[in-house]
C-alpha cells in the first residue's frame, strides 16, 4: 500500500509566500475608476508568483499533492467586477501546469462553504455554479482540468436532509459536465455523514474524498470498515487513486478544530484499517502548521514497524 501526502495552500518555511492575498469589494470601489484593474493585477500576479515558489518547494521535497489558494485570484467571481483573470497571465498559468505535469504534483482546489447546491435560494446555487466554472477555469488555463479536482461539501440540511438532498440533485444538473467530472464531494463535520456522502456520490457518479477527521466528528454507529471499499470505488474512474483528508482535533472540547499537527494516534485506527484493503490512495493533511505538520506526520508514520519511507512524502506499507 503506498500513501503519498500533501498539505494545503502555503509553506510555512518560506518567508512572505502566501498565495491568498487579496482585496476587499469595499477597497476596490473606493479606488479611482483607472486603478481598480491594475490593483487587481497586481495583487493576482504576486499570488501566481508565491504559487511558482511553494511549488518549486514541493519539488525540492518530493510533494506530489497540492492544494491551490481558491483566493488565488482577487474579486473573480464578485458580479460587479467581472474581470479577464486568464488572458493577462496566460503564460503563468501555463507555467504553473508545466510544472505540476513535469514532476507530476496531484493539484486541487477546495472552494468555501457558501459553494451550496442545497440552499432553497435559486440565487446561491447559480453563485455556486459560477464559483466552480472559476476554479474549473485556473486549473484549464494551467493545462490539469483532466488531472486536477475541485472538492465540496453536499452543504446545510435547512431542517430537512430529505429535500435538501433533493435540492442537491436538482440544482447540480446546472453544473457543465465537464466540470462535474472533476467534482468530488467530501463528508462534513456536522450534516453529512460519511455513508450520507457516499450514497450521494455513487447517485451521482462523482468520487468521494473521506474525511476521517469529520467521521469521527460525525458518524453513525457504524463500521467503517464496512463501507471504506465502496468510497474507495467511488475512484474507480479516474486516473488518480483515492483521496483522504487528514487532521486531528484541536481539544477534546473543540474536537471539530483542527490542531496545530496531526495525531499518529487519533489516525493509526484508520490507516490499519485502510491497510487491509491494500488500496493505494493520497492524503491531504489538514492541519494549522500546513507543509510543516504534513512532514511531521510523514517522519511518525515511517517509524511504524513495516513502513517504509520512499520519497519525501511517500511511504510503503
Amino acid at each position: 500500500m503506498k500513501i503519498r501526502f500533501g498539505y494545503v495552500a502555503t509553506a510555512l518555511d518560506l518567508w512572505d509566500a502566501s498565495p491568498s492575498k487579496t482585496v476587499t469589494f469595499k477597497s476596490y470601489s473606493t479606488l479611482p475608476k483607472e486603478e481598480r484593474l491594475d490593483k487587481l493585477k497586481f495583487i493576482t500576479a504576486q499570488n501566481i508568483h508565491h504559487t511558482k515558489r511553494i511549488l518549486c518547494y514541493n519539488i525540492a521535497h518530493e510533494i506530489e499533492l497540492y492544494r491551490f489558494s481558491s483566493a488565488l485570484v482577487p474579486l473573480a467571481t464578485h458580479p460587479e467586477v467581472n474581470w479577464d483573470y486568464i488572458t493577462p497571465f496566460k503564460d503563468d498559468w501555463k507555467e504553473l501546469g508545466r510544472l505540476l505535469k513535469k514532476y507530476e504534483i496531484r493539484p486541487s482546489f477546495h472552494p468555501g462553504q457558501f459553494t451550496l447546491f442545497t440552499s432553497p435560494r435559486e440565487e446561491v446555487a447559480i453563485n455556486a455554479v459560477k464559483d466552480m466554472e472559476y476554479h474549473y477555469a485556473l486549473l484549464e488555463a494551467m493545462g490539469v482540468h483532466k488531472e486536477g479536482v475541485i472538492n465540496i461539501h453536499i452543504g446545510g440540511a435547512y431542517g430537512d436532509k430529505e429535500s435538501a438532498l433533493k435540492r442537491f440533485s436538482y440544482h447540480l444538473q446546472k453544473l457543465p459536465t465537464h466540470i462535474k467530472e472533476q467534482m468530488t464531494l467530501e463528508n462534513d463535520d456536522k450534516t453529512y455523514t460519511s455513508e450520507e456522502t457516499l450514497l450521494t456520490c455513487e447517485k451521482e457518479k462523482v468520487a468521494m474524498v473521506f474525511d476521517y477527521h469529520h467521521h469521527m466528528a460525525n458518524h453513525l454507529e457504524d463500521d467503517l470498515a464496512s463501507y471504506l471499499p465502496r468510497i474507495f470505488n467511488t475512484w474507480e474512474n479516474s486516473t488518480n487513486p483515492p483521496k483522504v483528508h487528514i487532521s486531528s482535533p484541536k481539544s477534546e472540547k473543540a474536537f471539530r478544530s483542527h490542531a496545530d499537527f496531526v495525531s499518529l494516534d487519533f489516525i493509526l485506527p484508520f490507516l490499519k484499517i485502510a491497510k487491509e484493503f491494500n488500496q493505494d490512495f493520497d492524503i491531504m493533511v489538514e492541519a494549522k502548521q500546513k507543509n510543516l505538520a504534513m512532514m511531521k506526520l510523514v517522519e511518525d508514520i515511517a517509524k511504524i514497524r513495516g513502513v517504509k519511507r520512499i520519497s519525501g512524502a511517500a511511504v510503503e506499507w
